[in-house]
This record gives structure tokens, sequence and C-alpha cells, in this order.
């Protein structure tokens, strides 16, 4: 059994998020970055995932801080990060971008934490690491529901349309209403938004005129079945540990693929959470923290025997 909560659970405030990070020049860009956490501990990666930002680990923050070195930003294109219109948007270049992030900050092995269009980013890292080539080292990745596959992967009506040639006019028309339905429809029955957490959902998307580049940033869904052979073979050639902790009520990628990671992922460690939407960290804080928390323990275990 896990312990759900609201969505209101959240703590911390978008202003004091951006107000606890800084801005690094990525390509003539400003990126919102953000660390935190004892000098010396073991780096954690954190990846967001779209439409929204960094600050859906917020719930998280203070204890993955408490363990590890942790560190995260808004990708380019989105939450507090710049938004430049015309941006050759991919999610090759967002692993580019935290590779230089983390390499920037000295880091030399890490662990990575991710969720919805992260996963594929991350997934993206993995595959790196079978390539020639100095970057940082990845030891381990756990992932939140995302389209890990896109066989399995059932997108909102609203991201078919923005993928559609309607894309722009849909970018145009989007409307805080039409946000809080989408989001509404993939958190779970017992875990929905309340107005403070949509109205930060909409504040991440917005800021910078960011509903414009919407349409670009959803090509990673072309993106995932152009390079499916390279990102799901990431996962089933990985030599790190690898997590996944599943919302199963989740329309998107629930419970489906949770199934399909279990039939194609050798040796699949999962940790299913009923009831539980798109947004385990913000839905389930705790759950998420406690099936992370066992996996890196078992971790260490095995790394000691």
């Amino acid at each position: 059994m896990h312990e759900a909560c609201a969505a209101s659970c959240h703590r911390v405030s978008l202003g004091d998020w951006a107000r606890a990070g800084r801005t690094m020049d990525y390509r003539g860009h400003a990126i919102f970055v953000r660390d935190g956490g004892a000098p010396g501990a073991e780096p954690l990666l954190l990846i967001h995932g779209f439409p929204t930002a960094s600050w859906d680990w917020e719930a998280l923050w203070p204890a993955l801080a408490s363990r590890f070195r942790v560190y995260t930003l808004d990708m380019i294109g989105f939450g507090l990060s710049a938004k430049p219109v015309d941006y050759a948007y991919s999610v090759m270049d967002q692993a580019t971008l935290l590779e230089s992030f983390l390499s920037s900050e000295g880091v030399e092995t890490y662990h990575v934490l991710a969720h919805d269009y992260g996963d594929t980013v991350a997934q993206e890292l993995l595959a790196r690491q079978q390539e020639p080539g100095p970057r940082p080292r990845l030891l381990s990745a756990a992932f939140l529901n995302g389209g890990l596959f896109p066989e399995t992967h059932r997108p909102v009506p609203v991201q078919k349309l923005l993928l559609s040639p309607l894309g722009s006019l849909v970018a145009r028309l989007t409307t805080r209403a039409t946000v809080a339905k989408s989001m509404r429809r993939i958190f779970g029955p017992a875990t929905q938004p309340d107005q403070a957490l949509l109205d930060t959902f909409w504040c991440l998307m917005t800021r910078n005129h960011g509903l414009a580049v919407a349409p670009r940033l959803i090509r990673y869904i072309t993106e995932r079945r152009e390079h499916r052979e390279r990102w799901v073979g990431a996962l089933q050639h990985a030599r790190m540990p690898l997590k996944l902790i599943n919302g199963t009520a989740d329309p998107v990628s629930g419970r489906h693929m949770a199934t399909r990671y279990a039939e194609l992922i050798p040796q699949p460690d999962i940790t299913l959470l009923e009831n539980i939407g798109h947004y385990p960290q913000i839905e389930a804080p705790d759950a998420v923290l406690a099936a992370y928390m066992d996996f890196r323990h078992r971790m260490a275990g095995h790394a000691v025997t």
C-alpha cells in the first residue's frame, strides 16, 4: 500500500523555486538550473517532462537533497528557461544540454530520475553511454510515467492536435481551461490537481510566450518512433540498474506501459502505484520516494557484495 496525497500537497511556490535557482548559458540562451544537497554526496539528475518543468520535483526535493547532491534544470523551451521560436528542438539536443550542464558542474558520475519527456531524454543519455567520447558516466536510471515505448504511448487529444498541421493554431487557441481539462484527465481519480497546481502549470507553460513553441517541442512524439530502435535498445542493453515507478491510472503511459516494460526489459524492476496518474512525483511523492530509495539501497547492497 502507498499513501497518495492530494495534488494540493506541493510546498514550494513557483516564485520561491525560481529564487532558489540561477541561469546558465546554452547556445546563447538562458537556462534555469538548480542544485542542492551536500557537496560530495552522490549526484542525482532530475529530468522533467512535457509540458511543465523542474518545479514538478519540488515535493521530492527536500528528501532527495538530504541524501544526494541533486541537479535539475528547465530544458530549453520549458518553464523558466528561454523558449526561442526559431530553434531546432530535439531530444538529442536536450540530452546534450544536460550533459553540458553536468560537465560544467564538474560531475563525473551520476544517477537519473526522469519523468515523461524526460524519460526519452534519459534513454538518449543511456544510449550515449555505449558510445566513445568523454562524458559523465551514468550509474543508474529510474523512470516515472512516460513514453518509453512509442507503441504504448497514448497522447491526449491536445497533443495530437499540436502535432498536426494545425499545431500553431491550436497553440494560439489554448487556454487555461483546456490545459486544466487535459491535466485532470491524466491525474488519478483521488489525486486531482487543485486550482493552485493548475495555475502553476499554466504559468510554466505560458512564460516567455511558451505556447508558441509547443508545436515544435511536441515533435518528440515523432522522434520516439524514428529512434525507437536506439532508445528501446538502450533500455534492453543497459549495463546499469534500471527502475520503473508507474502510476497505473495514467491513460497516457500507465499500467499498459508497465506491462510492455515487463515484456521487453530483462529482469524488470517495477513498482506499481495503484490509482495514481501521470504525475506520481506530485500525486504520491512519499510513495515515489520510498520506491526510489529502496532501489538505491538494493543497488548499494549489491555493490557491497
